[in-house]
């Protein structure tokens, strides 16, 4: 009789460039692929967005492994119950798994050895989502790194970013009846219509994963050009399929230079940012909600909940804050650029903390990641590594008028402001009576008034940055 081994799935559905699958495979075993729906952690439990992503990543995975003759064992509860209970059912004598570097996952995982071992059953574990396995890219003194320009050109000095496996031809699978949660009993899906817009930009699943690379790789000689600019097609909408392990870091990495003959270094360069974010939440697990710079620690939020809601539902009298947070809102995703400006808006101009921006982010995002949303915020508050300089606050007029300079953002997240003037779309209430009257806005009423001065709030959070370096 065969050996019985379980690949545990967790943020790897894809069977392309999957090590844990591939080793499974290869150890001559009757393949158990599972993947547990538990709440990970009290504090960043799984957001609406998110989970609407998993239901239908799940979904492409199980027809994925379908056509390779197997089936996907869904079950749901606390990971130790389930491993207790599957291994005693179907004698599997190993699991396969990939690492993460979030604090409840690594906690899981060690827990789950210790039990695989007390079970007499062996635990492989790779590192297949990373480029580099944490602790491979250190500084001179054997200590991570907390700059990323260091850390990108050590990256690059190493190189050996290992190549992809090809998906196998087939999975042998364990023969028999095994017990499996229906994917719709997960109730993943929203009970309202709040996803309506999602599909019209968002196709989840490894299939659709690949052909949005390829699609991008037409185009990556021109990412740093436009980039920045949010009306245009100019990212790659990839960091959904990433999060959720559709694809991996090296397939895109080697898809990316072997298209571009190394002219799309400057995305690659993005990636490793995605990298330096990982590493940095793996050596600093606190970092998720306390800031890096402990002084930090001291800052004087002002914890206004009437500006919180205003900056959620996109109603703070600036186009640009605004249609960030509609477009959030409507497609589960905002463009980067948008994120830095709607970021510096909630913490220097409101001086609302960053954690709270962290989780209306990590409920609403469809590419939802511990590590890259708390590096981000902490980049953006000025309290991390790499932080940007304490006195770099982001100008939502002028941030609007040099990325969005004909407004064809703005007006397709903020239809009120439509028929403005590109003049006066990122400052409606600087346009003459006459010219607001002619474009239907009643400021107040059909747009709201800024609810802060920028030009105060800037000078009230320089003092208060000042102050907490001292």
């Amino acid at each position: 009789m065969k050996k019985k081994c379980i690949v545990w799935f967790t943020q790897d559905l894809r069977l392309s460039d999957h090590r844990a699958l591939h080793q499974a495979i290869n150890s001559g075993c009757e393949v158990i692929p599972l993947y547990i729906y538990r709440e990970e952690d009290p504090t960043w439990k799984m957001g609406a967005a998110s989970k609407w992503w998993l239901h239908h990543s799940l979904k492409s995975l199980s027809d994925s492994l379908e056509e390779k003759g197997a089936r996907l064992i869904l079950r749901k509860g606390p990971s130790l119950k389930v491993f207790k209970e599957l291994i005693k059912e179907t004698g599997a004598s190993a699991v396969f798994w990939h690492s993460r570097v979030e604090p409840f996952a690594r906690k899981e995982e060690e827990s789950v050895k210790e039990l695989l071992e007390s079970l007499s059953c062996e635990s492989f574990s790779f590192w297949d989502n990373m480029l580099y396995v944490p602790g491979d890219i250190l500084n001179g003194q054997g200590e991570p790194y907390k700059v990323f320009t260091p850390f990108y050109n050590r990256c690059l000095n190493v190189g050996g970013i290992k190549p992809s496996l090809k998906a196998p031809r087939e999975v042998p699978c364990v023969k028999g009846s095994i017990h499996s949660e229906h994917l719709k009993d997960l109730t993943l899906l929203p009970d309202k219509d709040w996803d309506e817009h999602f599909p019209s930009m968002w196709l989840p699943g490894e299939k659709n994963a690949k052909a949005r690379l390829q699609k991008f790789c037409g185009k990556v000689t021109e990412y740093t050009k436009q980039r920045d600019f949010p009306y245009e097609e100019g990212t790659s909408l990839l960091s959904p399929h990433l999060h959720f392990g559709e694809i991996s870091p090296s397939q895109v990495v080697h898809a990316i230079r072997e298209s571009s003959l190394h002219k799309g270094e400057g995305y690659v360069r993005q990636l490793i940012w995605r990298e330096f974010a990982a590493q940095m939440l793996y050596f600093f697990p606190k970092t998720d909600l306390h800031p890096l710079r402990e002084e930090f620690a001291a800052f004087p939020w002002k914890k206004s909940a009437k500006h919180l809601h205003q900056w959620q539902k996109g109603q703070t009298g600036y186009p640009i804050v605004d249609a960030g947070m509609r477009q959030l809102w409507s497609l589960g995703f905002m463009h980067n650029r948008l994120r830095m400006i709607v970021g510096s808006f909630l913490v220097k101009d409101l001086l609302i903390p960053w954690q709270e921006g962290a989780f209306w982010f990590w409920d609403t995002l469809v590419d939802a990641d511990l590590a890259n949303n708390s590096f981000g915020w902490q980049w953006i508050a000025g309290c991390g590594a790499d932080a940007a300089p304490y006195f770099r606050i982001f100008n939502p007029i002028t941030q609007g008028e040099k990325f969005d300079p004909e407004g064809r953002y703005v007006r397709a997240f903020v239809p009120e402001l439509k028929d403005l003037p590109s003049k006066w779309i990122h400052k409606p209430w600087e346009a003459p009576e006459d010219v607001l009257r002619a474009a239907g806005v009643i400021l107040g009423k059909t747009y709201p008034r800024p609810i802060v001065d920028h030009d105060e709030a800037r000078k009230i959070a320089l003092d208060a940055l000042k102050y907490t370096r001292k």
